[in-house]
């Protein structure tokens, strides 16, 4: 029995500590990363005219040379209209450009996103991750205010209120001055990413008027695949969903869990199997017993169904056990305190326990307890009393 409840308990830790980490990941992603974003390029190149007049024959073309376009959504502002009309979607119109921050003598790549305050209060999380006081208004307060995230003013030597000299790929220098540190707990976001209003961006660029990115927000963000691939098809543009854009990750996870619930159910079901010794030395203890209650008119089906039930019993009583150690393993788990800094910083151990943790757990055992009874108690059943008396003899 105890061996159950212990294959039970740790399998139920292992299932809430793993199944904890990965939706703890998951919401960060959710929570600090739009569902969908449009982007200024397309999936394949548009085909050639000589190429769409002979689709199914073989064309060499020589000279050619690709038209220089200035890259951007075109009439950003109309899909914004036809988005925003779109029932629970909300959208960040953005530029994106890499820039050279220096700070004291330190020069460090990163991530400028020229933003709309308004529309980027309602589409993102940021302003929650901020952590100076005025939130994105900062932003509006100031000449040439830029919040970075903590991790990207750490790699300069920088912090609030510091003046820093910003260029961009166009050659453009610009004065900036830090107005706000934000920290998502996401590290290649907080080491790399930084925020400016929309126009500021575009002059820093060299790209006046121009938006390459959008950043979408659902209410559904389950549905953001195929919200994607809607706005794909009708304007043309890249649009990638949370999903697309993790899917590595995802099917990571996905193996995870597949090994993870093998190992689960193979722990309870060597575990179980130990039900298999001790129904078989009960049998051997009880054969004068069988003996007697053969010959008071015992079916063979009865006997089996004695010992059968027995290990029914020891599972229970070993998955109910189980469930208190699990739940004791969980509350432990959960205190122990530290601080590990991978895609995302974890503080602790992450745990999530269910119902369905516990009632599979248990499941499994009361099952494979039964299955394990069920050769020692076939071997009752199948007793004759007249052998045993005369073994006795």
């Amino acid at each position: 029995m105890m061996g159950v409840a212990m294959g039970v308990g740790f399998s139920i830790a292992m299932s809430s500590l793993m199944e904890g980490s990965q939706r703890d990941f998951i919401m960060r992603i959710v929570d600090n990363m739009p569902h969908i974003v449009m982007k200024d390029e397309f999936r394949a190149n548009p085909l050639q005219p000589v190429d769409q007049v002979y689709r199914q024959g073989a064309v060499e073309l020589k000279g050619l040379k690709p038209k220089d376009e200035i890259r951007g959504i075109k009439a950003p502002w109309n899909k914004i209209e036809t988005l925003e009309a779109m029932p629970g979607l909300k959208v960040a119109p953005t530029l994106s450009s890499q820039i050279f921050f220096s700070f004291g003598g330190k020069e460090v790549a990163a991530t400028l996103l020229g933003i709309d305050v308004e529309r980027e209060r309602a589409a993102t999380s940021i302003e929650s991750d901020i952590e100076t006081e005025g939130g994105l208004d900062n932003l509006n307060g100031a000449a040439n205010g830029i919040i970075m995230g903590r991790g990207l003013a750490a790699k300069l030597g920088a912090g609030l209120h510091d003046t820093l000299t910003a260029t961009s790929a166009a050659g453009v220098v610009m004065k900036m001055k830090v107005v706000g540190l934000f920290h998502t707990g996401v590290i290649s976001v907080d080491s790399s990413q930084s925020y400016a209003l929309l126009k500021k961006a575009q002059i820093l660029a060299d790209r006046p008027n121009v938006i390459n990115l959008m950043r979408i927000k659902m209410q559904d963000p389950l549905m953001a695949m195929d919200t994607a691939s809607i706005l794909e098809k009708r304007w043309g543009y890249k649009s990638e969903s949370w999903q697309e854009s993790n899917e590595g990750l995802l099917g990571a996870f996905a193996i995870r869990n597949a090994v993870m619930y093998i190992t689960v159910s193979a722990i309870l079901i060597v575990a179980s199997f130990g039900i298999f010794n001790v129904v078989s030395t009960v049998v051997f203890e009880k054969t004068r017993d069988i003996a007697i209650l053969r010959s008071m008119g015992f079916e063979p089906a009865d006997i089996r169904g004695i010992f059968l039930l027995e290990g029914f019993l020891v599972g229970l009583l070993g998955a109910l056990l189980g469930w208190a150690l699990g739940f004791g393993l969980c509350q432990i788990l959960g205190m122990i305190r530290f601080n590990i800094k991978m895609m995302t910083e974890v503080q602790g151990f992450l745990l999530h326990s269910t119902w369905i943790h516990y009632t599979g757990s248990g499941a499994v055992a009361a099952t494979s307890a039964t299955i394990a009874a069920w050769l020692p108690a076939r071997k009752a059943s199948r007793l004759k009393p007249v052998d045993i008396i005369r073994g006795a003899a």
